[in-house]
């Protein structure tokens, strides 16, 4: 099997543009997401014309899934977090090949968990916590309670996550193992709504109760990778537009209009109204709120 398995990556290894291949072997790994493959191979290389591409093969019974990402798209994928198998992959893979240590110094990174990469990835959780607590509010005020209820799950995945990275952890497979241990009364509410007797109607009130709290004690920890970007701009004022088009919010950019009315709701940043060529209606800007 491994002579095998040495053989679909060692011509590879010795390619200039690849960076690291590490192995992953659901026999080894139990709790790994490999979508059912028994060996996972996953290779970051240089190539930014190939994002990510998956490859199937098979190994006498065994069947074989090898991944080919770009740098680019592994560092986008541990910010966003969007992808956290491959989180899992990184930490817990074996590493085959690593070119001058590349794959030490990220495994290093993910450790170390730099204050830029959590700032970010704290308002990333933040305003999808944000999102499915609107959108379930809104729907079990309209009767639509298996949705609502769905959504509030949601919402509170997000909240743990958001723990975690506020803690310095990457969000894992086992997101709520390590919530247990890092942010008890995270991990209390969650059990009490899955064991919980009351009923349905009732649990979603109460979590829409707890995300509500949670939500504004995280709210200027959630947003500050945003709100540093109004304070650091060179520009008082802000269209929707000019923020939608910053190149530090494209993975937050879908929910960013939401994050924007939150943020105005809880008087952390403010609009102003100015004329357009069009009498009686009236453009609107943003500006960090003046202390």
């Amino acid at each position: 099997m491994d002579v095998l398995l040495r053989q679909l990556y060692q011509d590879r290894a010795s390619e200039e543009e690849t960076l690291a291949i590490l192995l992953v072997k659901k026999e080894f790994l139990p709790l790994s997401v490999t979508d059912g493959f028994d060996v996972v191979i996953v290779l970051i290389n240089h190539n930014q014309n190939i994002s990510w591409e998956v490859k199937h093969y098979t190994l006498g019974e065994r069947r074989v899934s090898f991944h080919s990402l770009s740098q680019a798209m592994m560092y986008q994928t541990l910010i966003v977090g969007n992808h956290r198998r491959l989180v899992d992959w990184l930490i817990n893979g074996k590493i085959v090949f690593d070119r001058n240590e590349f794959l030490k110094d990220v495994k290093e990174r993910i450790d170390s968990f730099p204050p830029g990469d959590r700032t970010k990835k704290m308002t990333i959780q933040f305003t999808k916590m944000l999102r499915r607590f609107e959108e379930g509010k809104s729907l079990f005020y309209n009767g639509h309670h298996f949705d609502a209820f769905s959504n509030m799950m949601h919402s509170l995945h997000h909240l743990a996550r958001l723990s975690l990275i506020t803690h310095g952890f990457y969000p894992e497979v086992t997101v709520w193992e390590q919530v247990k241990k890092i942010e008890p009364q995270t991990y209390k509410l969650y059990q009490e709504l899955l064991k919980s007797e009351e009923s349905l109607e009732k649990r979603i009130e109460l979590l829409i109760l707890a995300t509500e709290l949670a939500i504004h004690s995280k709210t200027v920890l959630g947003s500050q990778h945003f709100l540093s970007l109004l304070e650091n701009s060179s520009e008082e004022l802000l269209s929707v537009a000019d923020l939608m088009s910053l190149p530090e919010v494209e993975d937050y950019y879908v929910d960013l209009e939401l994050l924007i009315r939150h943020l105005v709701e809880k008087e952390l940043i403010e609009s102003t109204r100015a004329a357009t060529k069009v009498e009686g209606i009236e453009k609107i800007f943003y500006r960090l709120k003046k202390k």
